[in-house]
């Protein structure tokens, strides 16, 4: 059997998400398609919408053979290190292809890959983003910039692929019609960002939602509870609050400095948003804030994280009939470890990190995330 990869959040799984689907297996011919989606915590250093088992359970339904959760040691970090998370599981699962969206899919990926630093050391620099210290790179030896989110992103498959020994063949296709921060659903229109349809979903407008995510989607959307900042601010605001500089200097992507503006900031803040807005400058943007309250929240520190990094596995979330012979054709030849559940030894130790992310997601849901959850399965 022969599978392609795609790397998502499914936050939620909309029209443009099914749209990839159906083009990735259109493109390659696969006979699997392979999943790795984000769990409860994502790129951008949010909470997901609905839990990381309902988001499976449309996957499947709307297609996908195969879905394996991203930890969230890579799911909430920036594009290159996201991207490095997701190609290496698809590579360990001996996926031969990878098809993503992006704005730019005529772009030459590999061309750009020569103007990149041969030393991380040149993206150290305390006062910058990696995306903007490779744009200034890259603009200075190409005059090319990739200021698109999956511009970038895409990019970062390229890279990440390289360095685990370009065994898939990379397919871009073109987004559809939105722009990944639209934040608004546009009228007559089949396809909307997640930003919209998740701020369309917050206000109840089912009748613009209704337009761009498949019936399943909708759904959910309209009996599931629906998770954001705002219910994780009092724990984070506690966490802020009491923790020392010291502790919080520790805290993953916590930039020298920012460990004394969170402490300052959260002093008058008055919500998620409020706190957000007062850490916000031209150093620290809204994105790189977002992840580094995740990591607070979660009490994720940069030397478990990087620990965990190097020590990455598929976690299997859910199949169909076809993922699930594809599964067993491949698990023998793994290169990483593969869990199908975790019990009361994994949660202390291989799958600590997202353990302690879904316990802390539970706090708002009610609902069990990990701890002896087995992977969903659908019928053909």
């Amino acid at each position: 059997m022969q599978a392609v990869g795609l790397i998502t959040e499914y936050n939620p799984l909309h029209n443009g998400h099914l749209y990839h689907l159906r083009q990735a297996k259109k493109l390659t011919q696969a006979d699997c398609s392979v999943v790795v989606m984000s769990g409860n915590w994502l790129q951008r250093g949010e909470p997901a919408l609905l839990d990381k088992w309902t988001r499976t359970q449309l996957a499947l339904e709307a297609g996908v053979d195969l879905v394996v959760e991203l930890p969230v040691f890579y799911a909430t970090q920036p594009a290159h290190l996201f991207a490095r998370g997701g190609v290496e599981i698809l590579t360990a699962l001996g996926c031969e292809s990878l098809v993503f969206g992006t704005e730019h899919p005529e772009l030459n990926f590999e061309r750009l890959l020569t103007a990149l630093p041969k030393t991380q050391a040149a993206f150290k620099h305390y006062n910058a983003t990696y995306a903007s210290q490779f744009n200034s790179a890259l603009q200075q030896t190409t005059g090319v910039s990739l200021t698109h989110a999956n511009d970038m992103l895409s990019f970062c498959y390229y890279l990440a692929n390289q360095q685990f020994g370009e065994q898939l063949r990379l397919v871009p296709i073109k987004r559809q019609v939105a722009v990944h921060s639209d934040d608004e659903i546009q009228p007559a229109s089949a396809f909307a960002s997640g930003t919209a349809i998740r701020t369309a979903a917050m206000l109840k407008k089912w009748d613009q939602v209704q337009a761009v995510v498949p019936a399943q989607t909708l759904k959910q959307l309209q009996t599931q509870r629906l998770q954001t900042w705002d219910d994780f601010w009092p724990y984070l605001q506690y966490q802020l609050l009491t923790a020392s500089v010291t502790q919080t200097h520790q805290i993953d992507q916590m930039a020298e400095g920012l460990e004394y503006r969170m402490k300052e900031t959260v002093q008058a803040a008055t919500s998620f948003e409020d706190l957000m807005t007062r850490a916000k400058s031209k150093r620290y943007t809204y994105t790189r804030l977002q992840r580094v309250a995740t990591a607070a929240l979660l009490q994720l520190t940069a030397a478990e994280v990087q620990t965990a990094q190097t020590h990455n596995y598929v976690r299997v979330l859910g199949f169909s009939p076809a993922g699930q012979a594809y599964l067993h054709q491949v698990k023998k030849h793994l290169s990483l470890p593969l869990y199908t559940k975790i019990n009361k030894d994994l949660r202390l130790h291989g799958l600590a990190l997202d353990y302690r992310a879904g316990r802390v997601y539970e706090l708002v849901t009610g609902q069990s995330q990990d701890l002896y959850r087995h992977p969903l399965r659908v019928l053909e």
